[in-house]
C-alpha cells in the first residue's frame, strides 16, 4: 500500500478551505494515520504531473487527476468510491 504525497497536499488544502473536517490538524492527523496504516510513501513526479495532459476530461479535480496519472504510470490500483475516476484506465479497489 502506498500513500501519495499528493494526497497529503489535498488533505491540507481541503482542511484549510474548511471542506475537510479532521479530528486534528493535517500535519498531525496524516502522520498518525501513516503510523497506523504504514503505507509506503509515493512522491508526485514530474512525469505524473505531465501525464495529466493525456487524460480525458472525465474529472475536474486536479488532485484526483494527479492520483489517476500516478496509478496509470506506476501500474497501481486506486482506492476510491468515485465513479468518475472509474472511467479512467486505472484499476479501482472499493
Amino acid at each position: 500500500m502506498f500513500l501519495s504525497a499528493l494526497s497529503g497536499w489535498e488533505i491540507a488544502v481541503k482542511y484549510r478551505l474548511g471542506r475537510l473536517p479532521l479530528p486534528a490538524r493535517p500535519e498531525r492527523y496524516v502522520v498518525s494515520r501513516r503510523r497506523w496504516l504504514r503505507p509506503e510513501p509515493l512522491a508526485f513526479s514530474e512525469s505524473s504531473a505531465a501525464h495529466d495532459a493525456l487524460l480525458p476530461n472525465h474529472h475536474g479535480d486536479p488532485f484526483d487527476r494527479g492520483l489517476v496519472s500516478q496509478a496509470i504510470l506506476n501500474g497501481m490500483a486506486m482506492v476510491t468510491p468515485d465513479p468518475m475516476i472509474a472511467r479512467y484506465p486505472a484499476p479501482i479497489v472499493w
